[in-house]
């Protein structure tokens, strides 16, 4: 299974998401967004390409917040997979993506909130954050990542101009 991760669009309802993401879209089996999508017009793009699911982050309004949680826990093959944001106050975005699923125990902990994407192993938890596609802030590439589930999870970066 093919999972397109991504969040962090900050997208006004006029934004158009990169032609990068949107392909990679179009193969995938599912579409994860971390939050902060700032339009619903984002998640209605996103689905034109496949199945979305995600969370809503702590920029999003009314509409995002009554489609989408504030946390989630899917379970993709034998594999759990915990979304959430990871905004709030003290400690880091990381640490409260991870403590957000402390009681579930995912394999695979998916934040945003920080726009700094990354992967690396906690323990025995695989941490993603995929970064943005449309706000790098003082970074040098827009990124996203893919999710490959099969008898093992493959995690990758995809960054691009």
């Amino acid at each position: 299974m093919k999972i397109v991760v991504t969040g962090d669009t900050h997208l006004k309802a006029s934004g158009k998401l990169p032609s990068r993401l949107t392909e990679a879209c179009l193969s995938a089996d599912l579409i994860i967004h971390t939050g902060d999508w700032k339009s619903v017009e984002v998640l209605n793009e996103l689905s034109r390409y496949g199945e979305v699911t995600g969370v809503c982050g702590n920029i999003d309004g009314e509409i995002i917040q009554e489609r989408l949680p504030v946390k989630q826990l899917l379970e993709i093959d034998r594999f759990k997979i915990g979304v959430v944001h990871g905004h709030g106050e003290k400690k880091t975005t990381e640490r409260r993506a991870i403590e957000a699923f402390s009681e579930e125990q995912p394999d695979v902990i998916i934040f945003g909130h920080s726009h700094i994407p990354m992967i690396r192993y906690l323990k025995k938890q695989l941490l993603l954050n995929p970064g943005s596609p449309t706000d790098k802030r003082t970074l040098p590439y827009y990124s996203f990542a893919i999710l490959t589930i099969s008898d093992e999870i493959h995690a990758e970066l995809v960054f691009f101009n």
